[in-house]
């Protein structure tokens, strides 16, 4: 019999998708929804849950453990949360200052917190483990195909977001023309595009990729894009983006390649050793 699951709901659909699976296949789940992340509209009376700020994660540690939860996934985007989001319990303080917060960078945060739920008695899981088709593909994934010009410049940002991952910056880059408009730091994906879009070269857009951190635990924060990403994408004038093959995810993948076919923008998965 599979054991409870803890689902730690971020944004996007795919906690929805791993609810769903729980509902198909009669596994128990409890899921702690994340305030100003997790939908709303995808958490309803149906669902066995607890609403909680970021701040709150001893809280959250506690239902886990009064719903005898055994196994755990930490899925969906998770906002820059504001200071009224990190006031911290009791116990989330604890941890803070065990930790250190200055000292670490996201993976390093994202590190300790598994440590810190394993050693509730916990095992964190990853989506990957459980919904492994959830994973993006290698290959192009819509109609539109990447020129030339972008093949090359998928080189390049490769090249960067791998360097850029090993000192846990980020893991998006935008390349156009073989120059590097932009990389992600703390402002997310999002904020990179529009951005980047400020910096646009004449000719030819430029590529967006995102790929997972060389030392990044495939458990928590992979590589995630949707359709806010497409539009964003488009709005800024870029040809494509790139995800990594077998370690990123798509939210609502059938709607947001159906975008991006509308709006002209090619959308694949790569194989990052491929691209080195």
């Amino acid at each position: 019999m599979a054991k409870k699951l803890g689902i730690i709901a971020g944004g996007g659909a795919i906690p929805r998708d791993l609810i769903n699976f729980c509902k198909q296949n009669n596994r128990d789940y409890y899921v702690i929804a994340i305030e100003g992340n997790a939908d709303p509209m995808l958490i309803d009376d149906t669902i066995p849950h607890i609403w909680i700020r970021i701040g709150q994660a001893g809280t959250g540690f506690r239902k886990l453990a009064e719903e005898k939860v055994e196994e755990v996934i930490m899925i969906g985007t998770i906002k820059r949360p504001t200071l009224k989001d990190l006031v911290p319990d009791m116990r989330t303080a604890a941890f803070f200052a065990k930790i250190g917060m200055k000292s670490l960078g996201d993976d390093g945060i994202l590190r300790a917190l598994v440590k810190e739920i394993e050693g509730e008695g916990m095992v964190v899981r990853g989506i990957h483990e459980v919904l492994p088709e959830l994973l993006i593909k290698k290959g192009v994934l819509g109609k539109v195909k990447p020129s030339r010009q972008a093949q090359a410049d998928l080189r390049r940002a490769v090249e960067v977001a791998t360097e850029l991952g090993r000192l846990d910056v980020g893991q998006a880059v935008i390349v156009q023309q073989g120059l590097v408009l932009g990389v992600e730091g703390i402002e997310g994906t999002g904020e990179l595009i529009r951005r980047c879009g400020e910096y646009r070269r004449k000719g030819e857009g430029g590529v967006l990729v995102k790929v997972r951190k060389p030392q990044q635990d495939m458990r928590v924060d992979l590589p995630t894009i949707g359709d806010k990403t497409v539009q964003a994408a488009y709005e800024a004038g870029l040809a494509g983006i790139a995800l990594h093959a077998g370690n990123g995810l798509i939210v609502n993948e059938k709607e947001t390649i159906k975008l991006a076919d509308k709006l002209g923008l090619f959308v694949m998965g790569i194989d990052v050793n491929e691209y080195r």
